[in-house]
């Protein structure tokens, strides 16, 4: 996270790449011998064969393995498995542990699969096709596979200009490019979030979009790799893997033909659907690297509710530790006793309290820390070569060991940590985690052979710059101012494999647990905060937000996009970020630091950083210590665009629930890009400076520096203003680019798709608590064919299991809406009115469940074509209007 310290970055532990990847050639790996079938089987659903060496061995980076076993399966009609492993050597796989693998549907058939595999035998090659038109959506085909002990490739053929999304993280275009362009998967401390990366997490899965359709590949492998995607062999696209470990292990997804939805969905079978999370987590969230102590953060809520601006959540960086130790308070800037009253006072405003968590656990091995003392006599640290010692590297305490979360006692010890630390009679009764540095990262420089040395060069633990507060300086009130299982290795060089990826962090991680399994070390880390946390809130949604993940990440935990810089191109790239985690790789609790974490903003930019962060599902400010500070209420144009982006979130917040909701259930993607709704326009297809929020919402943020205009592309459907629900853009006139001028600094763009009806508050709350005593009222905006639909889910918003909750679906057609649900959970609001959208005159009559209603609750806007009808009844029953 940090751009403080001027010293070089390296991974835990010392498996070393060369800073530039390996060059290869890719004509002479496409004259590699390949394999031949032998020995097939063929039960129907499953298929096995297997592949023998074709010839001379290319022994490109290793010897080529002469025999390897293939097992083809269909596990459901949308799914295919095909898996290709080394039958002599047990060779590292992602742990079911870590990755549960999906269901198998027992009655699976290719006959009516929508997908088929199909394969040559000499040389092996296999394709992937959609089964209703033939279409090949993936082929090895004049592409052999290498499968060497610490190389494995598979190329396939794309069509030319593929529209391939996804093989995160990265800040590149949502629409990756398709010219000489590598993806290396890896997880590291990437500073500044630079382009043409890797960064902190892996998701090796693709979706791939035609006009045809849309499908999906996913490969569990967590080992380094590259995915080169190329434009220069042919006249189509190649994508490539090149890997460096485990097995290849593949799940092709169908698809639809229609709804690219559907994809997002089968993915969700394989890694799981994302985590319901609390109903006040989608609130405002405000941190900083760099409040000295508890003045500060007290006086930041302070500042917050005097200016009027929503805040929901305070959170604190590592500065109250002691010496930057985990599981401490520095008793002289952060004394417990002055922290319990801030959380108090917070939960006391309906606000909550969370506090970062570094998985680096300080080297004190003669002293009384009990997290270290505790760890080592659980023996849970990561080891060193030697299989005995701890593994020693150098973080923010200074030298520092990990956990290892494959250890059968980690758990446990992770548990008792957060029991100790945040107890709530005792200790800081924090609501949620941040979890930071767990890619994880060191500071020790590569070979790290004395981490003490390099921890007294570094000043780690850094010194105070100020000097401590009065411990009874007033507050509130006051004006404002692993050891795993090493097969598959031997002889293996696992700190110069023989293909380097093109990892850009030069010094990397090594031994077996980070050789293999590196990139699972955030997302283990993640799951057992997730545990401890339910474990000290048993029957409660935890909030989990973490920088490192792989696939499945998701299931427990939500992701804020790392180290962001406070420039108009990390501001424009945030887009793509959420529309990767939210939109493919099930991780939609996403949002990037809003107005940048390092380098100082403006006011302008933190301006239009808030209109735009009201739209990232998760929300919050953060930025760095050797910045400016960057609170909303700094500035009064951020001030003002806070009041009203927040508002304007606020009030859609149950729209966004119920989405997260309906996520939960069967993995429906919270946010979309243009082409997910409208799939035969091609000119959707590369756009990642707009998006849906949730099914309906389309957000057009002005991207350009400075700029109050912003040219806004609407496809062929009916668009309505959200603010004042006029109609923006019609249907009749086809797909078009609209340039809209005069865009206020605390104004963003933000339209409704035709075809919804939406369950808003009459207007936001400083709170969600106090949101959720707002009375609720319906927008109908209608689609060319004058019909809407849509639907709000309501529960207590805290337990993992609910005893009640109220559904309610709406449904408008022919001037009628009809309003049906099952309102188990008492909303305890009203229903105090219903917007109209798209009215061209008044109606002559209009009732509620047949009985006519007075022309004084009758509102019309003849200019802006806008019917207002007033209710003011319990939101607790079925209800009709007719609009005649």
């Amino acid at each position: 996270m940090y751009f403080g310290a001027t010293y070089r970055i390296a991974l835990l532990g010392h498996f070393a790449l060369s800073v530039g990847a390996t060059v290869t050639d890719s004509k002479a790996l496409d004259s590699c011998p390949g394999y031949n079938v032998l020995k097939v089987l063929d039960h129907g659903p499953k298929l096995t064969a297997v592949l023998r060496l074709a010839g001379k061995a290319c022994n490109v980076f290793g010897n080529d393995l002469p025999e390897l076993a293939l097992e083809v399966t269909y596990e459901t009609k949308n799914r295919i498995h095909v898996k290709i492993t080394d039958p002599a050597n047990d060779r590292y796989e992602v742990s079911e542990s870590v990755l549960p693998r999906p269901k198998v549907d027992p009655h699976a058939d290719p006959s009516t699969s929508n997908i088929r595999f199909n394969y040559t035998s000499m040389p092996f090659g296999f394709s992937i096709y959609r089964a209703s038109t033939h279409e090949v959506l993936f082929s090895t085909a004049s592409h052999p596979i290498i499968f060497e002990p610490q190389y494995l490739r598979v190329k396939t053929t794309l069509p030319a200009d593929a529209n391939i999304y996804g093989l995160g993280e990265h800040t590149d275009p949502f629409r990756l490019p398709t010219h000489s362009y590598t993806r290396t998967l890896w997880a590291r401390n990437a500073r500044g979030i630079p382009q043409g990366s890797n960064l902190y997490g892996v998701h090796p899965v693709y979706f791939e979009h035609r006009t045809t359709g849309t499908h999906g590949v996913f490969i569990a492998n967590s080992n380094g790799m590259d995915v080169k995607i190329n434009d220069t062999e042919g006249p189509g696209t190649t994508l490539e893997y090149n890997v460096i470990g485990g097995v290849l292990d593949f799940y092709f997804l169908a698809g639809d033909e229609d709804d690219p939805t559907e994809v997002a969905r089968q993915y969700a079978e394989i890694v799981g659907t994302p985590a319901e999370v609390p109903y006040w987590s989608f609130g405002f969230h405000q941190c900083r690297w760099g409040y000295q102590n508890y003045v500060d953060i007290a006086q930041v809520i302070t500042n917050y509710s005097a200016a009027s601006i929503p805040l929901e959540t305070m959170w604190t960086d590592i500065d109250y530790m002691y010496r930057r130790l985990v599981f401490t308070l520095d008793p002289d800037y952060f004394p417990l006793n002055r922290m319990r009253e801030i959380i108090d006072y917070l939960h006391s405003h309906g606000q909550r309290y969370i506090l970062m968590v570094d998985p680096a656990v300080g080297y004190l091995s003669n002293s009384d820390y009990g997290p270290y003392n505790r760890g080592a006599e659980a023996d849970i640290w990561l080891k060193a070569a030697n299989g005995s010692s701890p593994h020693l590297g150098a973080v923010w305490p200074g030298v520092a060991v990990w956990p290892d979360w494959f250890h059968e006692k980690a758990q446990d010890y992770w548990t008792n940590e957060f029991r100790l630390f945040f107890d709530p009679d005792t200790g800081l009764d924090v609501d949620g985690s941040w979890i930071d540095l767990n890619e994880p990262t060191s500071f020790c420089i590569f070979p790290c052979t004395d981490p003490f040395e390099q921890s007294r060069e570094q000043d780690l633990p850094p010194a105070r710059p100020a000097p401590p507060p009065d411990p009874n300086t007033p507050i509130f009130g006051q004006a404002p101012a692993s050891i795993l299982d090493k097969r598959g290795h031997r002889g293996d060089d696992l700190e110069f494999p023989p293909y380097a990826i093109a990892n850009l962090a030069a010094l990397h991680a090594n031994g077996l647990v980070e050789y293999d399994a590196h990139n699972l070390f955030g997302t283990m880390m993640s799951t057992a905060t997730h545990n401890a946390l339910l474990a000290r809130r048993p029957g409660q949604r935890t909030v989990v937000i973490t920088r490192s993940t792989f696939a499945g990440a998701g299931k427990h935990v939500g992701k804020w996009l790392g180290d962001n810089l406070s420039e108009w191109s990390h501001y424009r790239q945030s887009i793509s970020g959420i529309l990767g985690m939210a939109g493919v790789y099930q991780m939609p609790m996403v949002g990037a630091d809003v107005c940048g974490f390092a380098e100082n903003t403006t006011e302008t930019l933190c301006a239009r950083w808030a209109t735009l962060g009201a739209f990232y599902p998760f929300m919050r400010n953060h930025n760095t210590n050797t910045t400016i500070s960057q609170e909303f209420y700094r500035w009064p144009l951020t001030t003002r665009a806070a009041q009203r982006a927040l508002d304007t979130r606020y009030r859609l917040l149950d729209y966004l629930y119920t989405a997260f909701h309906q996520a939960q259930a069967d993995g429906t993607p919270v946010l979309r890009a243009l082409w997910y709704a409208f799939p035969k326009d091609t000119r959707t297809f590369g756009i990642d400076t707009q998006f849906l929020f949730g099914p309906s919402i389309l957000v057009s943020p002005v991207i350009e520096e400075n700029a109050t205009s912003v040219e806004v592309y609407y496809p062929a459907a009916h668009f309505y203003d959200l603010h004042t629900l006029e109609r923006a853009h019609s249907a009749q006139e086809g797909a078009r680019t609209v340039r809209l001028t005069g865009v206020d600094f605390t104004e963003i763009p933000v339209a409704i798709m035709g075809g919804v009806v939406l369950p808003l508050r009459v207007k936001g709350a400083m709170t969600t608590t106090e949101l959720r005593a707002r009375d609720f009222e319906l927008v109908v905006a209608p689609d060319q064919d004058g019909r809407a639909a849509g639907s709000l889910y309501v529960d207590d918003g805290v337990s993992v299991v609910q005893e009640r909750t109220t559904a309610v679906s709406f449904e408008y057609r022919a001037g009628r809406l009809a309003v049906r649900g099952a309102f188990g959970y008492p909303l305890g609001v009203k229903v105090a009115r219903v917007r109209f959208a798209g009215v061209e005159r008044r109606p002559d009559a209009v009732s509620v469940d047949g009985e006519a209603v007075g022309v004084d609750r009758v509102e019309f806007d003849s200019e802006r074509g806008v019917l207002d009808i007033a209710l003011g009844f319990s939101f607790d029953r079925n209800f009709t209007i007719e609009v005649k």
